[in-house]
């Protein structure tokens, strides 16, 4: 399956976190194949969002969102959990990323359930935590390019039915 390219990545962050729900997410493991359909995302900016971790200043941790667009900035938080974005933004912005914030299990569901310590699928992988848990993204794939096809990349997957667009 073809990896979305990286012009699909170049271009207003917020409209890339729209065009990824519905896309699917896979993490290679071994021989094992684990998917889950994108089913959440929350874009950050750069200068205009304080909430962006690039709001303020290029770091270490945040500098992969400066660069190549189609790249994977994971970031540990709370000490305790990963969290995984795609690097998106208009070529005419300095930073930006998507939040891939839930995805639908599809193929692999017995290793996302060993993955969590878990024993049903309920809320599975309903948060950034856990399906970073459930998918075994860690800090190794930070800055993997998500546009070839690797241990972890995303491809076209299914058309949405109905977008919920929160208040803001």
């Amino acid at each position: 399956m073809n990896t979305l390219p990286r012009r699909f990545y170049l271009q207003d962050t917020v409209i890339v976190a729209k065009n990824l729900l519905g896309k699917k997410i896979i993490r290679k493991i071994g021989r094992t194949e684990i998917s889950g359909i994108i089913t959440e995302t929350e874009a950050y900016r750069h200068k205009d969002d304080p909430a962006s971790h690039a709001f303020s200043k290029i770091t270490d941790r945040n500098k992969v969102m400066f660069g190549e667009v189609g790249m994977a900035y994971v970031y540990f938080t709370y000490g305790m959990y990963y969290c995984f974005n795609v690097v998106a933004k208009n070529p005419r912005v300095g930073a930006g990323a998507v939040l891939i914030r839930a995805i639908e299990p599809e193929k692999g569901k017995k290793e996302m359930l060993k993955n969590r310590n878990k024993t049903d699928m309920k809320n599975l992988t309903n948060g950034p935590a856990k399906l970073t848990q459930a998918l075994g993204i860690t800090k190794e794939h930070y800055g993997v390019d998500l546009t070839k096809n690797s241990k972890l990349y995303i491809t076209e997957g299914i058309k949405p039915k109905k977008l919920f667009h929160p208040p803001e």
